[in-house]
């Protein structure tokens, strides 16, 4: 079975629980992948952004990726994110990560340093030349300061061991063009979940979802129906998670989330600074929603 058959459907960009104490709580991470699992989405990433790697250590990745690794068993594929800004630096860490059980790494574009799109490109080719999985890019100008073209993203898709791509553009042009001249084997996936319904129903194989983590049911059954070209079902539930999504973003990523998580009991509402849990305005109305 190829990537991206293994990869089809709905991917959880997991968050990373806290004790009030602000050290990981593997318990509610643990009660978190069950949750995802159980839910029914087909596969977990772990160690993306939305588990707030940019305050996590060497070591607290390292325990993460293992951890995970235990809890899942092999019930679904597994993912493991590992980007960053210096190009060097992550080579060295494709050679020290436990990668033996993931299926794929996900690697975001580099951040503040805005490089040129050769730049971009010499630095996922200098990834996939180093890493023993597969890897699949990110493209996320939100967060990075730099648009990832599509031009850039094809020249990379020709290479082996560039496998996919997670599309956070928000540039419908830019994913159909992706998506009209992409290599037949390249997986292309949805990163935004507001997005994500005309994404799929443009031929997009997915989604790696920030909103997945708390509603994994509803979340990843939006999604198969897409996948079916069912659009009816799909937007029933979809547009149930319009006012979630607004409410998830609004502030910051993953405050949003893990106030929706708290409020179900999954974990604790920690965040490390510089994030800050929602204000008590946009919580109440996080409160409110599940009381629908």
């Amino acid at each position: 079975m190829s990537l991206r058959q293994q990869l089809q459907g709905t991917g959880v960009a997991l968050v990373t629980p806290f004790k009030t104490d602000l050290s990981i709580d593997f318990t509610a991470l643990g009660t978190v992948i069950d949750a995802m699992i159980t839910g029914g989405v087909e596969y977990l990433v772990t160690l993306g952004t939305t588990g707030e790697t940019p305050t996590l250590d060497k070591q607290e990745k390292l325990d993460i990726v293992n951890y995970t690794f235990d809890k899942v068993a092999g019930r679904v594929p597994v993912v493991v994110g590992i980007g960053g800004n210096n190009t060097a630096e992550l080579v060295k860490d494709l050679h020290k990560f436990p990668l033996d059980k993931a299926i794929a790494v996900l690697s975001a574009s580099p951040n503040y340093n805005k490089p040129s799109q050769e730049g971009i490109y010499q630095h996922y080719k200098a990834l996939a030349e180093a890493s023993p999985k597969p890897i699949l890019l990110y493209n996320v100008p939100g967060r990075t300061g730099r648009n990832m073209s599509a031009e850039t993203t094809l020249r990379l898709a020709a290479l082996p061991n560039i496998a996919g791509m997670k599309e956070a553009s928000g540039d419908m042009g830019q994913c159909m063009q992706l998506l009209r001249d992409m290599p037949e084997d390249f997986l292309l996936v949805s990163g935004d979940d507001a997005l994500a319904l005309p994404q799929l129903a443009c031929g997009m194989h997915g989604v790696i979802s920030v909103a997945a983590n708390a509603f994994p049911a509803e979340f990843s059954g939006m999604v198969r129906h897409c996948l079916k070209q069912d659009y009816t079902a799909a937007k029933s539930i979809n547009d149930t998670l319009i006012e979630a999504y607004d409410l998830m973003f609004c502030e910051n990523n993953p405050a949003g989330v893990k106030a929706f998580m708290a409020e179900k009991g999954w974990i604790s509402n920690q965040v490390r600074l510089p994030v800050v849990p929602l204000s008590a305005g946009i919580h109440a109305k996080v409160r409110a929603y599940l009381g629908k």
